[in-house]
């Protein structure tokens, strides 16, 4: 049973959270959290971590730190947590403009590949055969180059790649994940499930060695 007149600090931590190179983590970084107007100003800036050249770019902050922080400024304070036990910080250099060239030579990288990509597919299954057999099909004319099949296929081909990403340059169609972006996002977690199960490795073994 709870003390009566007992203060709580109602806690979630963000799942992922970032900040600059040589800045200090304070809680208000990495968490939401809800308490008595007398503590939260304390309570936002509340220094849980200063990184060090040692932690690279991620670090794993676990609930069990924020614990102990919190207790040490504030002993009276019952902590009531929500959702994940942990957050992955990421701690940013400078932003640095990617070269326009760079940028165009990726493109141009792109273009080339997913052209050659289409092109051997086509030779493969046959595609300007089967098109000059369906033009003789309809037409009773057999011609090497039916461009009013031709045409047509190649605009569609455009067309439907542009309908399945869902993106026509930045404009989205509407609010539904696009395949690659589902990609994306399930590679990001995998990355993220990896880094904090080494980052708990590393803490245990630190712990042990204490």
């Amino acid at each position: 049973m709870a003390k009566l007149g007992a203060q709580y600090l109602y806690i979630r931590l963000r799942r992922k959270a970032s900040i600059r190179k040589g800045s200090v983590v304070q809680l208000r970084h990495i968490a939401q959290i809800f308490v008595e107007p007398e503590y939260e100003e304390k309570l936002s800036q509340l220094i849980i971590h200063r990184p060090q050249q040692a932690d690279g770019n991620r670090v794993l902050i676990d609930m069990m730190l924020i614990v102990r922080k919190v207790k040490e400024l504030y002993p009276e304070l019952q902590i009531e947590h929500f959702g994940e036990p942990h957050v992955l910080l990421e701690i940013n250099s400078d932003d640095k403009k990617a070269s326009p060239v760079l940028i165009g030579l990726v493109w141009l990288l792109l273009f080339i590949g997913s052209g050659l990509a289409i092109m051997n597919f086509h030779a493969d299954v046959s595609m300007l055969q089967v098109h000059q057999r369906i033009y003789e099909l309809m037409t009773g004319r057999k011609i090497d180059h039916p461009l009013i099949l031709q045409v047509p296929y190649s605009l569609g081909i455009g067309v439907g790649m542009v309908i399945f990403f869902n993106h026509l340059f930045k404009k989205k169609f509407n609010e539904e994940p696009s395949p690659l972006e589902v990609e994306m996002f399930m590679y990001q977690e995998n990355i993220n499930h990896y880094v904090i199960t080494e980052e708990y490795m590393k803490i245990h073994e630190e712990g042990e060695a204490k």
